[in-house]
């Protein structure tokens, strides 16, 4: 290490710092990408020498301030403050680091965005996360959580007629099948060896409903290391296919004749120590906490959706009696709610008594989409807010007298619609903040009006390709 680094310098680092040079010097670490997700959803960033490494853990890597207004199309858009002018820097945060199984001599730190000065950067989205971690700590939660991923395996091939190319699955098994587990073997067996490498403990795996789909979920844990967590899953799930000469897909609707990858996020509320589930308890199980966190999330999952749902492609998902959770209520066990109150394990009620929210996928922002679903919970808690009836039939069967009486109200069915939503949401609006909110809703505006003016197949050929 000597040889490589100015040791004056390198003892100035914080402990965890430290190990990290180690470990790139054991590992043969050549390069660190320091990463974060953009606006579009799209996870970008810039890698150190490890020659560097010691001087960039705590400056960080120069970084232009334009790329938080960045479409998924890499398409620039005009946001006042992120222009030509002015610097971010990327600062890794390194107890996150993992050298990366499928990219021998990588390595990945998840980093925050932040000013010159070292204070996050307005415009930061795992700040905003952590800032919401904050608020609720400050009212005895922590929250813990889970990302519940699908994704498409296949390989990316020309349209015979010329048009843009097609993921085709790599088989055609049903839900379930074991045939299903036999075709993906090797990828999956090498994927579950690569996850577990970096410190994510892998609990299912098994073939889903569509041609070539698999569900493979993540332990849950504190939120902030739940959304990191899921953009390592999403590097590791697409590096490890591209290795093997396969493509892998997150898109919500990669193939629009087939069922759709939703990533259903799971959510609890502990007490600070972590001893006690908040949400566990009451006559039926659930807690008045829990309650009041459903009724924020039904309150504002219209604007929601906006950032739980964050693409064009998502609303090809989002659609009745698709079990993609249409319509705005919930229920026990019920998987075309939007909000499912989980059945808890036998012999482990507290800690396996949970939420999932069903109209999510993998275009979001983790820090965001977890971040607003968090905020919109904490609301309904302050405010003691009703979620009403649960719902116990697939809403889509009810009569509109019957939807209106229950407030199962039909989410957004478009991008634009959703961002509407969004922009009228009071709650959101401020929780996102000036900068943050202003570039949001420019990206996706200019993605929504991007893909309006193409057919299905140019749509599914992007959102395959960037997800």
């Amino acid at each position: 290490m000597r040889d490589r680094h100015n040791v004056t310098d390198v003892r100035q680092l914080e402990p965890a710092a430290l190990r990290v040079l180690e470990r790139a010097e054991v590992e043969n670490v050549e390069l660190a990408r320091f990463i974060y997700v953009d606006h579009g959803g799209v996870i970008r960033g810039k890698a150190a020498a490890r020659a560097r490494l010691a001087e960039r853990i705590t400056t960080g890597i120069g970084h232009t301030v334009a790329m938080m207004a960045m479409s998924m199309l890499d398409h620039l858009q005009p946001v006042e403050g992120m222009g030509p002018v002015g610097e971010v820097r990327i600062v890794p945060d390194p107890t996150t680091f993992v050298t990366l199984p499928y990219a021998p001599g990588a390595a990945a730190m998840l980093s925050d965005l932040c000013d010159l000065d070292g204070s996050p950067w307005a415009a930061c989205p795992r700040s905003f996360l952590k800032d919401t971690i904050a608020t609720l700590r400050d009212e005895g939660f922590t929250p813990v959580a889970a990302f519940e991923p699908e994704f498409t395996l296949g390989r990316r091939l020309p349209d015979p007629t010329g048009g843009p190319d097609r993921l085709v699955p790599v088989d055609d098994s049903l839900c379930y099948a074991t045939t299903g587990f036999d075709l993906a073997h090797d990828y999956a067996i090498r994927l579950v060896r690569d996850l577990d490498a970096q410190g994510l403990r892998v609990e299912h795996y098994y073939p889903e409903l569509g041609a070539g789909q698999q569900e493979l979920s993540i332990r849950h844990t504190t939120a902030l290391k739940a959304a990191d967590n899921h953009v390592l899953y999403r590097e590791t799930v697409r590096g490890v296919a591209f290795r093997m000469g396969l493509w892998a897909s997150l898109a919500p609707k990669p193939i629009p004749a087939q069922a759709g990858n939703g990533t259903h996020l799971h959510i609890s509320l502990w007490d600070e120590g972590l001893q006690r589930n908040l949400f566990a308890g009451g006559p039926d199980g659930l807690s008045d906490t829990a309650r009041h966190f459903i009724g924020g999330v039904l309150r504002h999952l219209p604007g929601l959706v906006a950032l739980t749902c964050a693409s064009v492609n998502s609303y090809r998902r989002l659609a009745p009696r698709a079990w993609a959770s249409a319509y705005s209520c919930y229920g026990w066990d019920n998987r075309e709610a939007a909000v499912r109150i989980c059945s808890p394990m036998a012999g482990n009620v507290e800690a396996s008594t949970n939420l999932e929210i069903k109209p999510s996928d993998s275009t979001a922002n983790p820090y965001l989409s977890l971040g607003a679903v968090l905020r919109a919970g904490l609301d309904g808690i302050r405010r003691r807010l009703d979620p009403g009836e649960a719902v116990d039939v697939d809403p889509a069967t009810l009569t509109d007298e019957e939807r209106a009486r229950l407030g199962c109200a039909r989410l957004p069915g478009s991008l634009d619609e959703a961002l509407d939503a969004l922009e009228a949401d009071e709650l959101l609006m401020e929780a996102l903040g000036p900068l943050r909110r202003r570039a949001y809703l420019a990206v996706k505006r200019s993605e929504a009006a991007d893909f309006a003016g193409h057919d299905a197949a140019y749509e599914t050929f992007h959102h395959f390709r960037v997800f």
